[in-house]
């Protein structure tokens, strides 16, 4: 069965920065586009990050200026670079495909995965 798995997080101090890691193990990779989510418990999933398979990406208000996805198709793997991480960025970050539409929307499909908890705190 193919899935993500992100990797990569932790804990940090505001202001450091943080790259989590996405690796697919199907043989698709390099035709979808790849979604960052992130929750808090008790909350509800809000989305991160987004980048097509053109490299085209879109960010969350929260993150515009501070995060950046990139992705490596040859292997399998999408990237999110966090700087200046503040404690509101504490949450489990999530990696999985997404519907990249014409307007700039994006929507989460399939299944998700474990994700990866980080926390902001001094």
């Amino acid at each position: 069965q193919v899935h993500f798995v992100e990797s990569g997080g932790g804990l940090v101090q505001p202001g450091g920065s943080l790259k989590l890691s996405c690796s697919y193990s199907g043989s698709d990779f390099s035709i979808y586009a790849v979604g960052w989510y992130r929750q808090v418990v008790g909350k509800q999933r809000d989305f991160v990050a987004a980048i097509t398979a053109g490299h085209i990406t879109k960010y969350g208000d929260d993150v515009k200026g501070r995060f950046t996805a990139s992705r490596d198709n040859a292997k399998s793997t999408a990237y999110l670079q966090m700087n200046s991480l503040k404690p509101e960025d504490t949450a489990v970050y999530y990696c999985l495909w997404v519907d990249f539409y014409s307007n700039g929307d994006v929507d989460p499909r399939g299944s998700w995965g474990q994700g990866t908890q980080v926390t902001v705190s001094s």
